[in-house]
């Protein structure tokens, strides 16, 4: 399985780990279908790191802080497939502790900082075209939709 995120910097391909987080990938596929990422924005870009969205308190609106919503659920981590490493353009839930993640997710800049993630976030999918995009995400751009492609 496989989805388009677009952003209004343009597209990146992503090919899910269906194998190694099947219920991260189902989870993030009903979001995605649902059209819970349309208009929400990168909330936090570190460069040479990560960029990190899916909170629902960046939609145009909205009143929490943004990095701190989530979809009024948490799923649990799924750590030990062989795809749980963090490089270079590795999609990867976020949470507040293990077992907290809901909807937010972060995309890996590089592998240069980002070891000690592995087997710690759920690694469950990759950009495959598009890493030109990933670079240049700034924070307060928008993940305009997610297209999923069975």
């Amino acid at each position: 399985m496989k989805a388009i995120i677009s952003t209004n910097k343009g597209d990146m391909h992503v090919t899910f780990f269906e194998q190694d987080a099947p219920n991260t990938v189902a989870n993030f596929v009903k979001l995605a279908k649902d059209g819970y990422y349309n208009g929400l924005k990168w909330h936090r870009v570190i460069p040479n790191f990560v960029i990190q969205g899916g909170c629902p308190n960046t939609r145009e609106g909205a009143t929490g802080m943004p990095g701190t919503g989530g979809p009024g659920y948490q799923i649990d981590c799924e750590l030990n497939g062989e795809n749980q490493f963090h490089d270079r353009g590795v999609l990867s839930m976020a949470h507040a502790g293990r077992n907290t993640g809901g909807s937010q997710f972060f995309v890996c800049h590089s592998r240069t900082q980002t070891a000690h993630l592995d087997r710690n976030h759920t690694v469950f999918g990759k950009v495959t075209d598009g890493l030109d995009v990933l670079d240049a995400i700034q924070q307060g751009d928008s993940i305009d939709r997610i297209e999923v492609i069975d």
